[in-house]
C-alpha cells in the first residue's frame, strides 16, 4: 500500500474449546506450563467431547492443582507425541509427511515451534557464517537484532496471561457448527489442510497490507531495514487478534488436530526464507515462497509494494496478480522509516498516527476510510493511494544506525541475554507463580526491552523524565527520555525485585552474576 509508515442454538459442550486449546502447542499458558490438561473422554462417534468441565481460564494456577492435572495425563489421548531431531528439522521446511504428522487429538500434537528453537539458533549462526564468507560482513546489526528479538518477546507475552484465540475459536466452531468431519488420518485431509491454511494466510496477509487498521499491527514485521533470520522473529502483539477469523471456515469440516499441525508448519516455514544468503532455488521458485520472493515482499522499492503475500506457496500470488519477481536491488523497511529501536513505540506509533489522522480528516465517511482503506489513502485518492507518492529509491539509502560505543553494545547484549533467560524461566514456571509475580515479571521485561531500545538509539534528550515518557510519549505529546536515566531506573528496579524474591534464575550459577 502506498505510504506505509452466546451464539444461536444449543451449545453442545461450552468448555470443550477451552480444554482442547490448553493442549495446543505454542499457544497460551497451557504450553508454558509444560503440560496440557487431561483429554476429554471421547465417544466413538465423531470424537466429540462428552461431559462439561471447568473452563481452562477458571482452572487454578497453583502448582499443586496443576500437578494433579499432569498426573492425570495417562488417561484419554495422553500428552504430545515425542519428535526426533530429524523430524523437527524437516518440520522447519514443511517436508514432514502425513504419516509422521497426523494425530487423532489436539492433545497429541507436538509443540513443533518450541522444539525448533535450537534450530533457530543454529540457523542464525549459520547465516552469520555464510554471510561472512560471501560478503566479509555479518548478516545484520546488534541494534536491529536486539530490536527484532525484543519485538518477538513482546508479541509472546500476552500468551502468558491469556489463552490463544486461534484454537479457542477453531474448536468452538468445530464442536458446535461443523457440517461434517473429514478423517484425521487421511493424507487427503492433510494435503487439503495444507492448502487451506496457506490460502487463509494469503488472504489475511493481503488484507493486512490493504486495510489501514490491520496494517498498523502488521507493519511491525516490516519495520526492520535489515533482512535476516532475526527479522522473522519480529512480530506484532496485536496481529493474532484478527488473523484467527480467516481460519474458521476450515473448522466446519477439518479436525482441529490436523489444523494445529499445519498452523505450526506454516509458521515454521516462514522462518528460513528471511535471509539474503540464499539466492534462487530454480524450478521451486514457480511454486514455493522462497527467500527471493519474500525479499521482494519486504522491500520498499516501488516495484515491491504490495507483492508476494504467500506463506508457503507462491501460487496464490501468481493466480491473483500480486506476484513480482526479484529484480533491482531490494531496499528493506517501510516507505517512511520509523528510525527507532524502541519496541513499544514500534508497536503503537501507527495506531497513534491513525488516531490523529481520523480526527483531522473531515467527513464521517472519510473518517471510516482512514480506518478501513489503505495506509496511503487520502480524500480524493484511490483505495490504496497513489503509486507516484511512494518515495523514490536511489540506492543510497542508509539504514538507521546510531553510533554507540562498543562497550554499550556489549552491555546491551549481556543484559539482553539475562532478560532472555528470565523470559524463558517465566514460560517454564508460569503455572507455579502467583498472578502478581507474573505481572511483575512481565512489567520488568517490558521495561528492560524498552530501555535496551533507547540505549541502542543513544538517546540523550535531557528535557524529559522517565515518568513523562511513559505517560505522554505514546500520545505523541513529549519526546523520549534520556536513555541512561531509564537504564539506571531499570537496574534499581531489578535489584529491588530480585532482593524481594520475585526474580529467580533457572541456573544457580547465574545467582552470583545477578548479585553483581
Amino acid at each position: 500500500a502506498v505510504g506505509k509508515g452466546s451464539p444461536p442454538g444449543q451449545v453442545k459442550n461450552p468448555s470443550a474449546a477451552w480444554e482442547q486449546e490448553r493442549a495446543l502447542p505454542g499457544s497460551g499458558a497451557g504450553r508454558e506450563g509444560g503440560s496440557p490438561l487431561p483429554a476429554h473422554p471421547r465417544s466413538g462417534e465423531g470424537g466429540r467431547a462428552e461431559g462439561p468441565r471447568l473452563p481452562a481460564h477458571l482452572q487454578p494456577r497453583c502448582g499443586a492443582e496443576r500437578g494433579r492435572g499432569r498426573r492425570a495425563m495417562g488417561s484419554g489421548a495422553g500428552g504430545p507425541r515425542a519428535t526426533a531431531p530429524g523430524q523437527q528439522l524437516r518440520a522447519l521446511f514443511y517436508v514432514l509427511p502425513p504419516g509422521e504428522s497426523s494425530f487423532r487429538t489436539v492433545e497429541e500434537v507436538p509443540d513443533y515451534v518450541e522444539k525448533s528453537i535450537p534450530f533457530f539458533i543454529a540457523f542464525i549462526g549459520l547465516e552469520f557464517a555464510v554471510s561472512w564468507v560471501q560478503k566479509r560482513k555479518l548478516a545484520g546489526r546488534i541494534n536491529d537484532g536486539i530490536s527484532s528479538l525484543s519485538l518477538g518477546i513482546l508479541s509472546r507475552l500476552p500468551d502468558v496471561l491469556f489463552r490463544s484465540i486461534d484454537l479457542i475459536s477453531y474448536i468452538y466452531v468445530w464442536n458446535n457448527y461443523r457440517f461434517f468431519e473429514l478423517p484425521w488420518d487421511s493424507p487427503w485431509t492433510w494435503y487439503l489442510t495444507f492448502l487451506g491454511v496457506d490460502f487463509a494466510y494469503y488472504c489475511f496477509h493481503r488484507i493486512s497490507h490493504e486495510v489501514n487498521i490491520l496494517w498498523a499491527a502488521h507493519q511491525v514485521h516490516h519495520s526492520s531495514e535489515d533482512y535476516n533470520l532475526f527479522t522473522a522473529l519480529r512480530q506484532s502483539v496485536l496481529q493474532k487478534y484478527t488473523s484467527w477469523i480467516f481460519n474458521l471456515p476450515m473448522a466446519l469440516f477439518i479436525p482441529p488436530s490436523v489444523f494445529a499441525v499445519h498452523l505450526q508448519f506454516n509458521l515454521l516455514y516462514q522462518f528460513w526464507i528471511h535471509t539474503e544468503v540464499v539466492t534462487k532455488l530454480g524450478p521451486l521458485e514457480w511454486v514455493l515462497n522462497t527467500p527471493s520472493h519474500h525479499r521482494v515482499h519486504h522491500g520498499r522499492n516501488p516495484y515491491c509494494i504490495d507483492k508476494n503475500y504467500g506463506g508457503t506457496l507462491i501460487i496464490w500470488d501468481r493466480i491473483f496478480g500480486t506476484f513480482e519477481a526479484e529484480d533491482a536491488k531490494v531496499v528493506y523497511g517501510l516507505t517512511h522509516p520509523v528510525n527507532s529501536f524502541d519496541p513499544i513505540m514500534l508497536q503503537l506509533r501507527p495506531l497513534v498516527h491513525i488516531w490523529k489522522t481520523f480526527w483531522a480528516t473531515p467527513g464521517f465517511c472519510n473518517k471510516l476510510s482512514v480506518i478501513f482503506k489503505g495506509p496511503g489513502w487520502g480524500p480524493g485518492k484511490p483505495r490504496l493511494g497513489l503509486p507516484e507518492e511512494i518515495p523514490v529509491i536511489t540506492g543510497k539509502e542508509v539504514p538507521f544506525n546510531p553510533s554507540v560505543p562498543a562497550y554499550l553494545n556489549w552491555y546491551a547484549v549481556v543484559h539482553f541475554a539475562i532478560i532472555m533467560e528470565l523470559y524463558t524461566g517465566l514460560l517454564g514456571t508460569v503455572t507455579m507463580l502467583s498472578q502478581g509475580t507474573i505481572l511483575l515479571r512481565i512489567g520488568f521485561i517490558i521495561l528492560s526491552l524498552t530501555s535496551f531500545g533507547l540505549l541502542m538509539e543513544n538517546r540523550q534528550d535531557k528535557k524529559h523524565t522517565f515518568f513523562s515518557f511513559h505517560i505522554m510519549h505514546y500520545l505523541s505529546l513529549y519526546g523520549k527520555p534520556k536513555s541512561d536515566i531509564l537504564e539506571i531506573i531499570r537496574c534499581l528496579v531489578f535489584v529491588a525485585v530480585y532482593k524481594l524474591g520475585h526474580l529467580r534464575s533457572q541456573f544457580s550459577s547465574l545467582g552470583y552474576a545477578y548479585e553483581v
